[in-house]
């Protein structure tokens, strides 16, 4: 079983969390402070506009373009979800008990939008797709709170077991168990954690989910319309939430408030698990210390370097992502050539799946192998791409390779893809094709340097690209060494191999960027 390990940078505007799977980037996310429509958050909206065309309507939730509902999204028990709101808006004082509460029928599943919305009606829904480039949110009225172990549905009676759980033994021990806790017009899905799980474990865990549900009628009775009811827990949250076991090895993060909120969250999902949860406080900015900024440097650009000289070509189209395959030096193997385009294809295999959550990358993926003749060695690779993407949480589906060598697979896209540009801008021309003379950098570097000093009492980090910290600090009496005698002031120099070659930072012992007039 591989290790994992979650390194979070935590930024005055954003926090990036990366999944390292023996020591390997597998995931990486970047979530903005003051995310909004995010995946699970639950909205009280209002109907804008009802397209009958195409059995769906837009409603209005806040974000600056509507939001889409399918009719086949709105889920059977709409009718009784509808009338529990508009009993809870219009009853004064404490909110009905569900378990009390008479459940409508079931809307029919190819029936009309028209039959069960109506222009400006409020609804309540929950964001199943994050708004993607020019589209907004993607709406469900099947409303669902997510827990460790168990998925709470209102209105249903139904028990679920997640398809991973192999065991009948076991799955016959959970539904028992969960028949006999489970309160009156609730459902529940039994996720794959939840095997061997104490009885005390997942009442307690239910409980707290109806009373969440409890608690968001609670507060929707007063206020505008539309707005938030019920925030989905921040993506950090989420991933320990989703992805959490005794293969986790550590969590480290660089910032006390959220160290503090993850060692309180594990203690109620995995309190055995909590010494993993570190603080890091080193000077050199956490993805650089555990070599993130490097590997996010090489697998997020156009090319894609795989082990013994192959490498992928990775295109991203308005219709579908495509992926070629090459097979690079291998070609000169003295192998033949349909052991080398076997060899080239089964490398590739891991990496493209990687890539694919690594990018998070959705919709149609076609991937153009090298080509191979034998049957055997397209099935090899068709059932090495199968066991690589187990590990991948999206939903997605694999077809085999087509005669012409081409795999398709389709991959669940809930938010926008990550892009990173690797490709830098010039850091001395800045992109105009001609520069100052290199050899006054160092000049340069000095007379903002004094700027710097006359301005800051504290100790001077200067950060720069490793070769520059190199130079600075060669020999005994090295330039930083003259540096600090000139002005009399401690100077440290830290190597950052994400700046720019010629590009520098000053920052303070707190790690803030000192401006520079």
């Amino acid at each position: 079983m591989s290790s994992k390990e979650l390194i979070i940078d935590v930024r005055s505007s954003e926090v990036s969390i990366a999944l390292l799977e023996d020591k390997q980037l597998a995931e990486l996310q970047d979530e903005e402070s003051n995310l909004q429509f995010a995946v699970g958050d639950i909205y009280l909206g209002k109907v804008k506009k009802i397209m009958p065309g195409l059995n769906a309507a837009f409603i209005d939730v806040g974000y600056e373009k509507d939001a889409f509902l399918h009719y086949q999204d709105m889920g059977p028990q709409y009718r009784s979800l509808n009338k529990y709101l508009k009993l809870c808006m219009e009853t004064k004082g404490k909110t009905p008990i569900i378990q009390k509460f008479h459940n409508e029928p079931d809307i029919d599943k190819n029936g009309k939008i028209i039959d069960v919305l109506t222009f400006g009606q409020i609804i309540i829904v929950q964001v199943v797709k994050e708004p993607i480039s020019t589209k907004g949110p993607r709406l469900s009225s099947e409303i669902s709170i997510a827990g460790r172990n168990l998925v709470l549905i209102p209105f249903s009676d139904k028990i679920s077991i997640s398809q991973k759980i192999q065991s009948n033994e076991e799955r016959d021990r959970l539904r028992t168990l969960l028949q006999s806790i489970k309160p009156k017009n609730y459902g529940v899905i039994v996720r794959t954690v939840a095997e061997s799980k104490k009885v005390a474990v997942l009442d307690s865990e239910l409980r707290g989910l109806v009373r969440k549900w409890e608690t968001m009628f609670d507060n929707i009775k007063n206020g505008r319309v539309p707005r938030i009811v019920l925030s989905e827990i921040n993506r950090t949250s989420a991933i320990l939430r989703d992805i959490l076991n005794a293969s986790f090895s550590s969590i480290c993060v660089n910032d006390d408030s959220v160290y503090q909120e993850i060692v309180e969250y594990i203690n109620t999902i995995a309190p055995e698990k909590e010494k993993i949860v570190k603080l890091y406080e080193g000077s050199v900015p956490i993805f650089e210390h555990f070599g993130i900024e490097k590997q996010i440097k090489s697998l997020f650009g156009k090319t894609v370097s795989i082990k013994n000289g192959a490498y992928l070509i990775i295109e991203h189209t308005e219709a579908l992502h495509a992926i070629d395959v090459n097979s690079g030096n291998r070609s000169k193997s003295a192998k033949d050539q349909e052991t080398n385009a076997c060899d080239a294809n089964m490398a590739a295999v891991s990496e493209i799946a990687r890539q694919l959550r690594l990018r998070d990358m959705g919709g149609i993926i076609v991937v153009d192998f090298i080509d191979m003749h034998m049957n055997d060695h397209k099935f090899m690779v068709f059932e090495k791409m199968k066991d690589s993407m187990e590990q991948d949480r999206a939903k997605h589906s694999i077809l085999p390779l087509s005669k012409f060598g081409l795999m398709q697979i389709t991959r669940q896209r809930v938010r926008p893809e990550m892009t990173i540009n690797t490709l830098e801008k010039c850091p001395a021309c800045k992109g105009s094709g001609e520069i100052t003379p290199s050899i006054l950098l160092i000049e340069e570097i000095e007379n903002k340097l004094s700027s710097v000093i006359q301005n800051t009492k504290t100790d001077i980090y200067l950060r720069v690209h490793p070769f520059i910290a190199a130079y600075l600090c060669k020999d005994i009496f090295s330039i930083r060494y003259k540096w600090q005698l000139k002005f009399k002031r401690k100077i440290r120099v830290k190597s950052v191999s994400a700046l720019n070659f010629l590009d520098y930072r000053f920052v303070d012992k707190d790690n803030k960027e000192i401006k520079i007039n």
